[in-house]
């Protein structure tokens, strides 16, 4: 068996506007949460979440959350990081029928994984590895915190 070994490189927390709902489409209902800020920190990267992008969020109907997510790290030493990322939510086999009955869930375990690029020097090779994320959603306070690894 082959074992897993990750590396703390950064946590972040960032704060979401109000939802906006699309609403009901083929693959799901659709919710953008789009990004008001946030604070990023660890011993790889320490900086803030610019005010810009979003979650495109997708609740399937099988009650699984799908995180589509984009936004920028702007770094202390004045780098821009580009951080996308996909992941998944399970917020139980009810969870469309409550959410379209207007009963949102408070708190969302998330697991996410992330890609980071830069064209700055001191962050170019970011590129080259592959992170995982597990966080936290807290609608009612509007934010979502996160712990990033990469796997070594």
């Amino acid at each position: 068996m082959h074992r897993l070994q990750t590396e703390h490189w950064f946590s972040f927390a960032a704060t979401l506007a109000p939802p906006e709902l699309i609403g009901p489409v083929a693959e799901g209902i659709r919710v953008n949460f789009w990004l008001t800020g946030g604070e990023a920190k660890g011993p790889h990267i320490r900086g803030k979440l610019r005010a810009e992008g979003a979650d495109f969020f997708t609740l399937r109907t099988d009650g699984v959350g799908v995180l589509s997510v984009r936004t920028v790290i702007e770094t202390d030493d004045g780098a821009l990081i580009d951080l996308a990322y996909e992941g998944l939510s399970d917020l139980g086999a009810d969870a469309y029928t409550r959410f379209l009955a207007g009963d949102l869930p408070q708190r969302l375990e998330l697991r996410m994984q992330p890609r980071l690029r830069s064209a700055h020097p001191a962050y170019a090779d970011l590129a080259r590895r592959l992170y995982v994320g597990v966080g936290v959603g807290e609608i009612g306070r509007l934010s979502v915190s996160y712990d990033v690894y990469a796997v070594v």
